[in-house]
Order: structure tokens, then C-alpha cells, then sequence
């Protein structure tokens, strides 16, 4: 019988995985499928551009998939039963079962609201492709008006993309940011102040130091008792990931991401991997890595490398886990690229300006080829399994993994 791999969650992590098993595993042992809500590739990067209005082209996750062996399985997850190893999904059908033997979690994050009220009835959000779509509607809808007043709520990547991205595509609305801190509080001295000639270049109104209470129809309460009102409401103010791992059993951190150890392995249950948003992961420099588009990178590669090591008894290769910094849009034409030390902190130097413009959209340029792409440039010879695929009968806990990662 074939050993069978299920990766749930089809964005930059799972495609990354699920293409790097197939190309590197024999068809003839092992069944690989991957499992996604949408039939479409999701540039999650992009989101807050396709919600501004600009034109992104969609890639069926079919023709991606195409000629690789892998299957794909379109529905929603459910749940996941790692005791039973299996996964309950919702579809079109009426939904079904799916059983495996290797697991890999990759169904990415969503926005959080951190129990603020109001927000998921009266805010927007550009976390999937459908609230990016029901956003550009309600913005496409003020411009037809003549005009509109948008708070954009929440400073950090996402929410200064998108605020700057509004107020370039759709000049005749107001855009206002509100930030809870200083704006850009985490980038270099010289880069804070780009950001915030950019902002008054464009027009986005900062509002700094203010923390928002509720989102109601029409307007904002601020933790300091004024009321600004808004015609759209953008929450941006972080992401958190689904409740999928935590029912299931498997050990997550507050915030429901999967503990995992130094290959992207479940420390409470061996047959399950992690990567990308969802996956609580240990860096190079002993920091939890961020959720970002490199960080799904690098976990998914050593995830791979790890199945493949574990399944064929081969020695298992450590992927590099970095966080080098931060690539910032600023509208179409202007940007920020933000270096960082070891220990996450802003480096005294940074790019601006147009040249930080194009290296942002050659790095999504190439992060779209290599998901179109997924088994090219990957050895040609695909191993056979071993006859006892490694499955150790003790797991770390999170708190053993944490101190065996401080000790080192």
C-alpha cells in the first residue's frame, strides 16, 4: 500500500511542499494530495493590491499541479483527527474523508480581530481573496458616489500597504491609518521617515497612538473616546490562524499556530508537519519566525526535506531559518527594503524609493513562478521509501522543545 501524504492548504507553504515531495518521492510509494478551499492560487502578497483595483491574474491551482502526480482535492477542512489520521472536509458534494499517513499542515492564517467588537461585522479585510474582492466593490462603490472617507486600521506591513496602495489607485478617497504605536516603530530612523513622506505624498492621514474599541456601521470608537467615521473600515491590526489545529489535539502555542521542533515535525504527534503562517517555529537566531511569504519559504523546505529524510532513511538536511527584514510597498512606484540583525531589530541602513519598488515586485514576480513551477530545478531522481519509515515512540512537549532550544 502506498504511503499516503495529505498537505492541507494550497498558498506558498503548502504548493512549496507538495511539489518538492512529488518531484523528490517515488510515485511508486507514495500518493501525494493537497487540499484546498479555492481552485485558484492565492497571492496572499497581493491581496491589498487586487482590493485597490488592480488586475491579478488568477493560476488554477489544476494547471499548476499538472503533470507533478500530485492530486488535488478541492474543500474545505473541517476537521482532523490525528489519532484516526483522518480529515473530515466540506465541499460542494456534501464532503468526505480523507485518511493519511503523513500530514502537513499549511492552511496559512487569518485576520484577527483580538475580540474587538464589530469587526467581523462591519469591517473589511484583505486576508483571502474573497474579503480582497468584497472590499474592492465597496471601494469601487465611493468612487462611482464621488468620493469616501476609508480607515484603514492597523500599522503594521499589511496595513501601511494597503492604506498607501488605496490612497495611489483611488486618489478622490480620503485615507486615513490608524496606528497604535508610532508609525513604522519598527524600521530604521531613516526609514520611518520615508514612510512618512510617502504618507503625506499620498495623502494618507496618520493617526498615531490610538487604539480602536469597536468598529460599528459608519464609524470608529477609539479607546480615547472620539468617534472617527468611515464609509470602509479596513481591519489590519494582525492575523491569527483557524481553530483546526487546536481542536484536533495537536500542541499549538495561545495563538493556535502548531509547535513544531527543528524540522517542522508536530512535537505532540510525530506523523503531522507544519510550515508557513501556521507552524510556531524556532528561527536561526532563537526568535519565533514571523509570518511572512519567506518564512513559508523556509519552513516548507525543511518540512520537505525532513518527510523525505524520514520517509526513504536518509539523513535529514537543515534548511537555514532566517529572518533577514522587511520589503515594504508604498503604492506602485515607491518602497521601503528594511535589513535586520540577528536579533530582529532594524539595521541602520535601508533602501527607498523606486529601486526598493522593483526588488519588491521581483520578489513577487519569482514567489509566482516558483509556485507555477513547483518540481523546477528539483533533483530528477525520485527515492524509494525505506521499509521502516523513521516514527519515533516519544515526542518533546513545547516545553521541553523550549528548553532544549534555549540550552542551545
Amino acid at each position: 500500500m502506498k504511503h499516503r501524504i495529505v498537505v492541507l492548504g494550497a498558498g506558498y507553504a503548502g504548493a512549496n511542499v507538495a511539489g518538492t515531495l512529488a518531484r523528490r518521492l517515488s510515485p511508486a510509494d507514495t500518493e501525494i494530495t493537497v487540499v484546498n478551499a479555492e481552485p485558484d492560487f492565492v497571492e496572499r502578497m497581493r491581496l491589498h493590491q487586487l482590493a485597490a483595483g488592480h488586475r491579478i491574474e488568477s493560476r488554477k491551482l489544476a494547471d499548476v499541479f499538472a503533470g507533478t502526480g500530485v492530486r488535488l482535492r478541492l474543500g474545505r477542512v473541517t476537521a482532523v483527527d490525528p489519532e484516526g489520521r483522518l480529515v473530515a472536509l466540506a465541499d460542494a458534494n456534501g464532503g468526505g474523508e480523507l485518511d493519511y499517513d503523513t500530514l502537513v499542515h499549511t492552511l496559512g492564517s487569518r485576520a484577527a480581530d483580538h475580540g474587538v467588537p464589530g469587526v467581523a461585522e462591519h469591517a473589511f479585510e484583505v486576508a483571502s481573496r474573497p474579503s480582497a474582492l468584497r472590499l474592492r466593490d465597496r471601494l469601487d462603490g465611493l468612487v462611482r458616489q464621488g468620493g469616501g472617507r476609508v480607515l484603514v486600521v492597523g500599522d503594521g506591513l499589511t496595513g501601511i500597504e494597503t492604506a498607501t496602495d488605496i490612497a495611489e489607485s483611488r486618489p478622490g478617497l480620503s485615507v486615513t491609518l490608524i496606528a497604535r504605536s508610532e508609525l513604522g516603530a519598527p524600521l530604521s530612523p531613516g526609514a520611518r521617515g520615508h514612510l512618512r513622506r510617502a504618507c503625506d505624498r499620498l495623502g494618507v492621514t496618520v493617526l498615531e497612538h490610538t487604539g480602536v474599541e469597536a468598529v460599528e456601521a459608519g464609524r470608529v470608537r477609539c479607546a480615547d473616546g472620539s468617534v472617527l467615521a468611515s464609509d470602509a473600515t479596513v481591519w489590519t491590526a494582525g492575523f491569527a490562524v483557524g481553530p483546526i489545529a487546536a481542536a484536533s489535539g495537536l500542541e499549538v502555542t495561545g495563538d493556535g499556530r502548531i509547535v513544531v521542533d527543528r524540522t517542522m515535525r508536530s512535537v505532540s504527534h510525530p506523523n503531522v508537519y507544519s510550515a508557513g503562517d501556521a507552524a510556531f517555529a524556532i528561527g536561526d537566531n532563537g526568535l519565533p519566525l514571523p509570518m511572512s511569504c519567506a518564512t513559508a519559504g523556509f519552513t516548507s523546505r525543511q518540512a520537505a526535506d525532513a518527510i523525505v529524510g524520514r520517509l526513504t532513511g536518509r539523513p535529514i538536511r537543515h534548511t537555514k531559518l532566517s529572518y533577514i527584514g522587511n520589503h515594504i510597498s508604498l503604492g506602485t512606484r515607491d518602497g521601503i527594503l528594511q535589513m535586520v540583525d540577528r536579533e530582529a531589530l532594524a539595521k541602520p541602513s535601508y533602501l527607498g524609493g523606486r529601486t526598493a519598488a522593483r526588488v519588491k515586485a521581483g520578489i513577487l514576480a519569482a514567489s509566482l513562478w516558483a509556485v507555477a513551477h513547483p518540481t523546477f530545478g528539483l533533483p530528477t531522481r525520485r527515492h524509494r521509501l525505506a521499509e521502516a519509515p523513521d516514527t519515533p515512540t516519544q515526542q518533546l512537549t513545547g516545553q521541553q522543545l523550549t528548553a532544549q532550544q534555549t540550552a542551545a
